[in-house]
């Protein structure tokens, strides 16, 4: 497949901070790339570089085949952004929030109508068409912002954290869109905080402190080797207070980054120390009904064990 987003050492400075730092991607037609980072590690300094709003102090990006310097209103004209704070105009009604939108993409008469017609159903908001937006719940309203988002047609969509702050259920029901359209040859840069969501991408990146320090399939980045180095297996210790026994666990010296997963705990351990030995030593520090067992590395202990490297 073609490449549709191909930065090469990205970077921009805004004095003497250094926001980006050489981030270079690689995102094929139909992907769906999965931004990662903290907040203010520049994750949205790629994306306004990416959409032209923002020129690079130094490296070069394309995005379907157009220089983000030079063709920066072509890319804007042949992208859809959807922003994680709904802004959209609220005493318009759905179906005049998506016509609006059809017209600033230069749509009018048989082929606005079909268009817009088109994307109601198939973010499935035809019903609401008549309600302001200013009403609806935040799982509708993230599906009016991707029906303006995709009403002229875009092969490249940009979700800035598109499901922070809805229901669970409305949250699959977007994914479910999500991977829908990307069937069809669109391709989806996302930036997400939920792992889960991570785990359902086709490539993820994760940039901290401006860096990409990581970037590919998610199966490719739980095999590296410095996630599980060499003479370690990562379990999982499960007991009667996680959040109490995780300084109890810490005491143990041998158990390396060790981190709270919900209601258990993730950690290295070397292979030579039995689990006899380990449950004895649980028990002794403190830990009440302590029980563990072999796993693999999830996206989140990729992300945690890579950060520790630049603390």
């Amino acid at each position: 497949m073609a490449s549709v987003i191909i930065a090469d050492k990205l970077t921009r400075r805004f004095g003497l901070l250094t926001a980006v730092f050489e981030v270079s991607l690689n995102i094929q037609a139909g992907e769906i790339f999965g931004f990662l980072g903290p907040n203010g590690s520049g994750k949205s300094t790629v994306i306004r570089m990416l959409c032209g709003i923002l020129t690079p102090t130094a490296g070069t990006a394309q995005v379907l085949g157009y220089d983000i310097t030079r063709d920066s209103e072509l890319i804007r004209e042949n992208i859809g952004y959807m922003s994680q704070k709904f802004s959209l105009y609220v005493e318009l009604s759905v179906w005049e929030n998506i016509t609006f939108y059809a017209r600033l993409y230069g749509l009018s008469g048989k082929a606005l109508a079909k268009r817009r017609q088109d994307v109601m159903e198939l973010v499935g908001i035809t019903e609401r068409q008549d309600q302001l937006a200013g009403n609806l719940s935040g799982g509708w309203k993230q599906r009016l912002a991707l029906a303006c988002a995709l009403v002229h047609g875009p092969k490249v969509i940009f979700l800035d954290e598109p499901t922070a702050g809805i229901d669970p259920v409305a949250r699959r029901k977007l994914w479910d869109l999500i991977f829908e359209l990307s069937s069809k040859g669109v391709t989806f840069f996302v930036t997400t905080h939920y792992m889960d969501e991570a785990e359902r991408c086709t490539q993820v990146g994760y940039i901290y402190l401006s860096k990409m320090i990581v970037c590919g399939r998610p199966e490719e980045l739980k095999r590296l080797p410095e996630i599980t180095p060499s003479g370690y297996r990562r379990i999982e210790i499960a007991c009667a207070n996680t959040t109490q026994s995780f300084n109890q666990v810490c005491k143990l010296e041998y158990l390396q980054q060790p981190t709270i997963f919900g209601q258990s705990i993730h950690t290295l351990i070397p292979i030579e120390i039995p689990e006899s030995n380990l449950l004895q030593d649980l028990t002794r520090v403190g830990v009440i009904a302590p029980m563990t067992r072999t796993i693999e590395p999830s996206l989140e202990d990729v992300f945690v064990s890579l950060t520790n490297r630049y603390l």
